[in-house]
């Protein structure tokens, strides 16, 4: 099976690794990113008959609509779209929170993903393909300092569920993607470029890798079309839950 897969936030980690997986499997990859430079060399990489670049920022709904009206023949039958574009910003407990940092995880995690989702749902049901969304673990276990990020990727799963009701019946599939601890630039942009707390933080632990989600989307993606997944969690065996927390005093 083979077709034409859009990858949002395609400049790095899984989404990066995403677009090279299908590309091998002989896909053809529409990748989405705000920086030029980084699609231009995966275009390079994988060869301009195989990659169409979308230069936007998620958040940015003319841009979209621009972009995905100016698709080239050959690439505007989209099969599968994987919402990856999202971002964690600051640390901080809630009271001391960045309120600008939480309006943009909140407009990039919640209101880039509807918008780009809405504008493609008429594509996607013509060719009944599949939607997966890029969720967290943080969607289910809450963690200190992960206060609006986790009610974003909270939000996506639950919008992947209420997709699925409403596709019902259209051959869509759609499935929530809730990855633990992945190695990527992800920490790194959550710390405003703190390669140290990033070292800490995957220092030890085996998290997994881009190449691991971009296997899992991959199988999901590829699966025999009346089989559905409706949500998948992966962490890697260093990781599990949270524990209870006391206050005491």
């Amino acid at each position: 099976m083979s077709g034409t897969v859009l990858i949002t936030g395609a400049t790095s980690g899984i989404g990066q690794a995403a677009a090279r997986r299908f590309a091998s499997a002989g896909w053809k990859i529409i990748a989405t990113g705000r920086r030029a430079g980084r699609l231009d060399d995966l275009v390079a990489e994988l060869g301009a008959d195989v990659v169409h670049p979308l230069v936007f920022d998620i958040r940015d709904e003319a841009a979209i609509d621009a972009a995905l009206d100016a698709l080239p023949d050959g690439f505007g039958d989209i099969d599968v779209l994987i919402n990856n574009a999202g971002l964690a910003l600051g640390t901080a407990a809630a009271q001391d929170a960045d309120l600008d940092q939480w309006r943009q995880m909140i407009d990039t995690n919640i209101t880039g993903l509807v918008t780009i989702t809405r504008r493609l749902l008429p594509r996607l049901i013509a060719r009944k393909g599949a939607i997966l969304n890029i969720s967290s673990v943080a969607a289910t276990y809450p963690y200190k300092g992960g206060n609006a990020y986790g009610g974003t990727k909270a939000f996506v799963r639950q919008f992947s569920l209420g997709l699925r009701s409403d596709l019902h019946g259209t051959g869509v599939r759609v499935t929530s993607i809730e990855p633990g601890m992945t190695e990527t630039e992800f920490t790194l942009v959550r710390t405003s470029g703190d390669q140290a707390a990033s070292d800490a933080l995957y220092g030890g632990a085996q998290p997994m890798t881009g190449e691991d989600i971009a296997e899992t989307l991959f199988w999901v993606a590829t699966l025999p079309p009346h089989l559905n997944i409706n949500a998948l969690e992966l962490m890697p065996v260093s990781q599990s839950f949270a524990g209870f927390q006391v206050a005491r005093g």
